[in-house]
């Protein structure tokens, strides 16, 4: 059995005979009897196992993450750290560890491990975030599905620049589409797309940006969920986040405990704190002037100056979210110069109903918007961007054949599994990061 169903099942196990597999996280000994903390990655939480060293004299020499096959009889512990053991009547080696194997060195700084992603799994530390990342993916995903979204698998490859931003990989046969297609920087023209049928609807695949950065939230792949909702506006959007961003720190809390404890012991943040503060939804929301005047008036000497006009700085983000609201906060109708082209233009002909969602710790987590669907003002947009209407065609299309008002948004998958589990650097949260001159196998 997994170490997991024997952890959910021990009331009925004790002083039965049964058998489990997985690898060596630790191995002491005291003289005549030793001790295995033994793993399988079903769950957090090992199992000890105890053998006597007469018995098994050549497991004393096998390494930390050796495979073994074990078979014992579960018993009540005597011993602190545990309330039960294995005791081992059979130990098989399923597969040794020769001495160069890296891991069993004692500095394992995160650098290192990120030279070798292939074994950095293997950690205690990168085994939790992992864990918390499956756990969190699938909250998001079960957020969505019990309120009837549809889940819609939105293109990789794409003729389409959505972020005008011009920071996309560019594939080098042009021949084959007769076209130069890129590899997308967002699903959700996509997710637009089914949104006016099937009115609620959701995207979360991997998304891709050339941008030369080496700061630590920023890599070449990453993974973006975004929803789309008809007959909504930019307030609907908010909420819908918002129940988002709560409902999944609480579950994660709930489903990811021993993970989130233990990441809690590395942190200088409490971690549980968070993540109860967050599932109560309590969050702050300001306009982008408001936040202006805030951080003018603020005694703090930024690097970059705030003014009416320019994006947030990260500094900037993080002030408002960490010193001024201490907690998440939502920035909405941000000047229109400085945000998308599909964004809904305000009555003030100066800003756009746009939001992100700042939070403390990482700045901008959330992205969102009520899209433009008027037509004609949708079209002049494009064309003040720079934009070849015509390459947009099916986009304005669906402002012609039965448009509604509708909006979005983007989540950060990294972004929000740093922020809930105190990593601070987005490739220690990605499983293999791609980053500029990064790309391991």
């Amino acid at each position: 059995m997994t170490i997991k169903d024997l952890h959910q099942n021990t009331e009925q196990l004790i002083e039965k005979e049964v058998q489990v597999e997985g690898w060596i996280r630790s191995l002491r000994d005291s003289k005549k009897i030793a001790f295995i903390d033994l793993n399988d990655g079903t769950s957090f939480q090992g199992i000890q196992v105890v053998f006597e060293t007469a018995t098994f004299p050549e497991i004393l020499k096998v390494g930390m993450s050796t495979a073994l096959i074990i078979r014992g009889i579960l018993k009540e512990s005597k011993g602190a750290g545990q309330s039960y053991e294995i005791k081992a009547s059979e130990i098989t080696i399923e597969g040794n560890v020769s001495e160069d194997y890296p891991l069993q060195a004692k500095e394992q700084t995160p650098e290192f491990l990120r030279t070798i992603a292939h074994l950095r799994p293997r950690t205690r530390t990168y085994g939790a975030v992992f864990r918390v990342r499956s756990v969190c993916q699938f909250a998001l995903h079960k957020f969505f599905n019990d309120r009837g979204f549809l889940n819609v698998h939105s293109p990789i490859l794409t003729s389409s620049d959505a972020e005008g931003a011009g920071e996309m990989f560019t594939l080098s046969d042009e021949n084959f589409f007769a076209r130069q297609a890129h590899l997308t920087v967002t699903g959700q023209f996509g997710a637009e797309v089914f949104a006016q049928s099937h009115r609620n609807v959701y995207t979360f695949g991997p998304t891709f940006r050339a941008e030369n950065s080496n700061t630590t939230r920023h890599a070449a792949e990453f993974w973006m969920l975004e929803p789309e909702i008809s007959f909504a506006d930019l307030n609907d959007v908010i909420v819908l986040v918002s129940d988002m961003i709560s409902e999944t720190a609480k579950y994660v809390l709930e489903n990811s405990k021993d993970e989130i404890e233990f990441l809690d012991t590395l942190t200088e943040i409490d971690l549980v704190e968070r993540l109860q503060m967050l599932s109560k939804g309590d969050f702050a929301r300001i306009s982008y002037t408001e936040a202006i005047e805030l951080l003018q008036k603020a005694d703090k000497a930024f690097e970059y100056k705030a003014e009416w006009g320019s994006d947030l700085q990260t500094e900037h983000e993080r002030y408002l979210a960490e010193s001024i609201y201490k907690k998440p906060v939502f920035v909405t109708d941000y000047p229109k110069e400085i945000k998308a082209f599909y964004m809904r233009l305000n009555e003030d002909d100066k800003t756009v109903a746009a939001t992100d969602l700042l939070v403390p710790g990482i700045g901008e987590l959330v992205g969102g918007s009520q899209r433009e669907e008027r037509y004609e003002q949708l079209l002049s947009k494009m064309e003040a961007a720079g934009l070849n209407p015509e390459e947009y065609w099916w986009y304005l299309d669906l402002r012609k054949f039965g448009t509604t008002k509708h909006g979005g948004f983007g989540l950060g998958f990294e972004r929000l599994v740093m922020y809930l589990t105190g990593i601070t650097n987005i490739r220690d949260v990605l499983p293999f990061p791609r980053t500029v001159g990064s790309l391991e196998f």
